[in-house]
């Protein structure tokens, strides 16, 4: 009997002290990149209207996060490998779908390849494109999907560590093209002073980039599922209240 109430002490323990390690809070690390009006680093302070619904969804869903902004080759490097990783303003491809834990699309985005209107460059179809030099950012979803089709990095692409960046080599005549999303490209005009439809025009749409759908915020693959659940949820949550569409009024 003894045996059996010493077995029965030691099993408690052990249920005992699982039961901590299941509720305690994860301890959430946040990354991305710097892609305005999405996210975005002023005065010192990463905001921006991606980085405000990621915010709201954790908060909703009761999850503290550790917010860092970085080059994004760091970035997605840190979400692939790392675990209780949260990444956002990504976009889902193929290639990326079986590597993250998805939450859901956060941002409208609408990819193409953009030139100077002085230019006059047309495209006919995304082959015509090899001949110029085009503006990327390591490790991006822009800049991995022309790799995809047999672009190379110092052959007719250049790579760079900011959309920023990008937009400046543009406008001084540095590369032809410049690989981004709408939003985004006429932030940075907007920012620069410049009319965006009068500098910058999208010669040859991607429409195959990321599904189309926009940008999302999603997991790494050694993130319990009960936090992404809880996120899921969250976001749902925002949608629902109201929250999402007050953000998308603020920033888009």
């Amino acid at each position: 009997m003894s045996q059996i109430k010493t077995a029965l002490f030691f099993l408690t323990l052990l249920m005992g002290g699982l039961q901590p390690v299941q509720a305690r809070q994860v301890a959430l690390r946040v990354v991305t990149e710097e892609l305005p009006p999405y996210n975005m680093t002023i005065s010192g302070k990463l905001t921006g209207f991606s980085t405000e619904v990621v915010e709201a969804v954790l908060a909703q869903a009761g999850l503290d996060g550790a917010f860092q902004s970085m080059p994004w080759a760091r970035a997605y490097e840190t979400a692939l490998h790392d675990e209780n990783v949260l990444i956002y303003s990504i976009a889902r491809t193929p290639q990326r779908d079986g590597l993250f834990k998805w939450v859901g699309v956060i941002a409208p985005a609408q990819w193409g390849l953009f030139s100077d209107r002085t230019r006059n460059i047309s495209l006919n179809a995304l082959e015509d494109a090899r001949r110029y030099q085009i503006a990327t950012v390591h490790g991006d979803v822009g800049e991995q999907y022309l790799q995809s089709r047999g672009f190379s990095v110092g052959l007719n692409l250049q790579s760079s560590n900011t959309y920023a960046q990008n937009y400046q080599k543009l406008k001084r005549g540095r590369v032809d093209l410049w690989v981004a999303n709408a939003v985004m490209a006429k932030y940075l005009a907007r920012q620069a002073g410049e009319p965006f439809d009068d500098t910058v025009t999208q010669v040859y749409p991607l429409t195959d980039i990321g599904r189309n759908e926009g940008l999302y915020m999603a997991f790494s693959a050694r993130t319990p599922d009960e936090v992404v659940a809880r996120a899921r949820e969250g976001f749902e949550q925002i949608k629902r209240n109201g929250i999402y569409e007050a953000l998308k009024k603020k920033w888009l």
